[in-house]
């Protein structure tokens, strides 16, 4: 999937207390990140999208756009939104996938269960993939880290010809590939 453009999609979604209209062309022309997650009202789905929305402006000072993505509606998404504290902190956009085609198209689909794996992918302004992670169910996501990893993504972007090695920390040394490093890292 990496370097794959995202297919195309519609989906009703609930952002700051609306019903919003979003598809692939909403992501061109951006940095974003699409956050697969199970299902609303449960146990560590909650966790990450709390852990998300503490670290939105992070992500936005980027110039990073987050969607979260379940197999709920939106009208789910809202009533979630409007009764848990946790989640009442979102301010991204909640894509809804009440007909599995978003979470077929990015390949996370439990088909037998019609719920999404806990997917993270970053999305680059071409619409391209840059980063996969899937995880299993009872596993929770961090933030802090897929930030890091939004942010060596950007810079690898910006500065061809240059990689960012293990534990890169913006700021830090990077790489650049060549024959004389062959052996020697």
């Amino acid at each position: 999937m990496i370097n794959s453009e995202i297919k195309p999609f519609n989906a009703k979604a609930y952002k700051n207390g609306k019903f919003i209209d979003v598809s692939d062309a909403d992501l061109k022309g951006k940095w974003s990140v699409v956050f697969f997650y199970p299902a609303d009202f449960t146990f560590v789905c909650p966790t990450e999208l709390e852990d998300l929305a503490d670290n939105y402006a992070e992500f936005q000072k980027l110039g990073v756009e987050i969607y979260s993505v379940s197999t709920d509606t939106h009208f789910c998404h809202k009533a979630w939104h409007d009764t848990s504290p946790a989640i009442g902190k979102i301010q991204y956009t909640m894509l809804a996938d009440p007909t599995l085609a978003i979470s077929r198209n990015f390949e996370v689909l439990i088909e037998e269960a019609g719920l999404a794996d806990r997917g993270t992918f970053v999305v680059d302004p071409d619409g391209k993939i840059q980063i996969v992670e899937i995880t299993a169910g009872g596993v929770g996501r961090d933030a802090k880290e897929l930030l890091r990893k939004v942010k060596a993504a950007q810079y690898v972007a910006a500065h061809p010809g240059e990689v960012c090695p293990a534990k890169w920390q913006e700021g830090e040394k990077t790489l650049a590939p060549s024959l004389d490093l062959v052996g020697k890292i």
